[in-house]
């Protein structure tokens, strides 16, 4: 296993920074989406056409306003993440993915356990983000059942769950900080958002 950062994720300055980068990201996606909207019904009755732009963006809106409004107050979880566990750098792969099909992350934790994680709530390319290590993470989390990346100086923090669903052993060593923090649920399988 590799050595801890720092004690908490959230210790490391440039963690805190890139987390306030992440909900300044988030907020400005609900706001360019749900913000038009409601300019135009605002509008409606004093500027001719507002009613019609306000239909057609309400179509064009509505099916992407729950997801980044879901994404902005799931940045909570990446919070508490960040506040219970360590950074620990990791060798990783980015596996090249087809058009369409998740962003994933393969971190190899140990000789008998390598974990594959999907990159959510919206896919984001993190080997380009490496820079000079493209080849390694920071990670902080269970292994089990996700947590947060990073590329290495933990600037950029990413939610991180497992590619495949799987439900684990209730209980054990890590298990109440891992449901604590919402990375597993009480069943033992871990979260997807």
């Amino acid at each position: 296993m590799s050595l801890a950062l720092t004690k908490a994720a959230w210790d490391h300055p440039p963690t805190a920074v890139g987390y306030k980068r992440l909900v300044t990201r988030r907020l400005g996606w609900v706001l360019s989406l749900g913000g038009p909207p409601l300019i135009a019904l605002a509008c409606i009755g004093r500027i001719p056409h507002a009613g019609t732009c306000f239909a057609l963006m309400t179509m064009l809106v509505f099916p992407y306003l729950p997801w980044v409004v879901i994404a902005y107050f799931r940045r909570l979880r990446v919070a508490a993440v960040l506040q219970a566990y360590p950074w620990r750098e990791w060798r990783c792969r980015h596996p090249v993915r087809p058009p369409g099909s998740p962003a994933t992350i393969v971190i190899p934790f140990g000789d008998d356990f390598t974990a594959t994680f999907r990159i959510i709530p919206f896919p984001v390319i993190l080997a380009a983000l490496d820079g000079d290590h493209p080849d390694r993470i920071w990670f902080a989390g269970d292994p089990r059942f996700g947590g947060v990346v990073s590329p290495v100086g933990g600037h950029y923090p990413v939610r991180v769950v497992p590619h495949t669903p799987r439900r684990e052993e209730c209980g054990g060593e890590g298990f109440g900080l891992a449901r604590r923090v919402g990375l597993v649920r009480a069943s033992g399988k871990a979260t997807r958002t």
